[in-house]
């Protein structure tokens, strides 16, 4: 739960370089360079690389130095769980970074979602603890964090035994109360499933600020109408025929 929060919860400390990442899009968008479509597939691909380090370098560290689960298959799952929440962070960045160009309240807007997903996701307070208006029904359903928590459990506990009959699946099912109906590889596409869906989203907020932008800069270009207003002041000297008409 540690690491699926706070490693992906510091993804919020590059949200000033994809600012400037809209802005340079921006610029070469104007001058006809490429399209929306290509930003979001090279910011996509270009990110790969060092996300995978990310993910691959402190998960080691983490992973091996408590002695998690033995065997190698257990591992590549929890550096691919990792690097799908690194992904799926940074595309949700996007987003805020397409909506709120501010670098402040851009760094607020994505800490507040995270820590309401991290507070929904089902590990400070158990899934059928949760009250259902808000944080049961959506958010518990729609926070990645729900199903990264689940895969890791599901890694760890899956196959283990302890004293008094008490295997792994009991404990996920009876004291996490997790969702045993599928398996870890399940919650693993899923996430991807939400990175796919962050992007597409992230794709047309940029193609619908495109089209808006002549819009608004049409109906802002619009003169207002000056209405003239002749006010009587009744200190002033009266006309020559008042004057006649007082004598």
């Amino acid at each position: 739960m540690f690491v699926a929060s706070y490693l992906t919860f510091m993804t919020i400390g590059g949200f000033p370089s994809f600012v400037e990442d809209m802005k340079v899009f921006e610029r070469e968008r104007l001058n006809g360079h490429y399209g929306a479509t290509a930003f979001v597939f090279g910011n996509t691909f270009s990110a790969l690389p060092y996300l995978a380090l990310i993910s691959l370098i402190p998960g080691a560290i983490v992973y091996y130095l408590p002695g998690l689960h033995e065997g190698y298959q257990h591992f590549i799952y929890f550096v691919l769980l990792l690097f799908a929440c690194m992904l799926l962070v940074e595309s949700l960045m996007m987003i805020v970074a397409s909506l709120v160009p501010n670098y402040l309240t851009g760094i607020i807007t994505g800490a507040g979602i995270q820590g309401l997903m991290i507070l929904g996701g089902g590990f400070f307070r158990l899934p059928n603890d949760l009250p259902h208006p808000f944080w049961k029904y959506p958010l518990y359903y729609i926070a990645f964090h729900k199903y990264a928590y689940q895969g890791m459990f599901k890694n760890e506990f899956e196959g283990l035994k302890f004293d008094n009959n008490l295997d792994g699946e009991q404990v996920l099912r009876d004291k996490w109360q997790l969702q045993m109906g599928y398996s870890k590889w399940v919650d693993l596409a899923i996430l991807f499933g939400m990175v796919v869906f962050y992007r597409l989203v992230f794709l047309g907020i940029i193609k619908t600020v495109e089209k808006m932008k002549p819009v608004v800069k049409a109906f802002m270009s619009v003169p207002m109408k000056q209405t003239t207003q002749i006010m009587e002041n009744p200190c002033a000297t009266p006309p020559q025929e008042d004057k006649i008409f007082y004598q």
